[in-house]
């Protein structure tokens, strides 16, 4: 298993998931048992704060990362042209941004149980986005939910038009930054059951 490789093998893409639910497990495992009751209310706001901010996270990154610095909108382009890919961010490199840009500098602004809280919303809202993008792709949408977010995603997917719809889990941020498609253009459908650009 090739640790930096973009496209993934069907083991190495599960084994992403696996790993992120297990980090998931024990972090909450360690928060419960040995965090400090006396900080629950606010170690618990902090996995709020995270789980928040992991969705602005998620929209930054898409849209000016992924869509805006090479190399890494090049190799985002692989995904736009084969979205049935196993393709996705090498397991080492998202653990590692996480625990470089979230856990180290909250640990030094606030102390290791609030960085490790804050941390764990963060892993989940991205254990949450890996698997919401991989259903958007592979997955019948049965539920109301999973049809929007299909039908969004769809529409980042679209082939000639401008930019949009960056956000995969929810769709606040693109309202807020003005990123959202809210019209369709001539020609474009907004048919969730579409599945040429998905």
């Amino acid at each position: 298993m090739k640790l930096f490789t973009l496209e993934h093998s069907k083991t190495a893409y599960q084994a992403d998931v696996v790993f992120y639910g297990v980090a998931v497990a024990l972090l909450a495992t360690l928060l419960l048992l040995d965090a400090p009751p006396a900080h629950w209310m606010r170690l618990s706001a902090c996995v709020l704060i995270g789980a928040a901010a992991w969705t602005a996270m998620e929209y930054g990154a898409h849209r000016f990362v992924l869509h805006g610095l090479p190399p890494f909108s090049r190799w985002h382009a692989a995904h736009h042209e084969r979205p049935s890919a196993l393709i996705c961010a090498p397991t080492v490199v998202s653990a590692a941004l996480i625990g470089g840009l979230v856990f180290l500098p909250a640990w030094g602004l606030f102390g290791l149980w609030p960085a490790a809280a804050l941390t764990q919303g963060v892993l989940v809202g991205y254990l949450f986005y890996t698997v919401t993008h991989h259903a958007i792709h592979h997955w019948r949408a049965r539920r109301p939910w999973l049809r929007e977010r299909k039908r969004w995603h769809a529409l980042h997917h679209r082939r000639g038009e401008w930019p949009a719809c960056y956000g995969v889990t929810t769709s606040f941020w693109d309202h807020v930054f003005g990123s959202a498609q809210t019209k369709k253009s001539s020609g474009s459908t907004t048919d969730p059951s579409h599945r040429t650009t998905l």
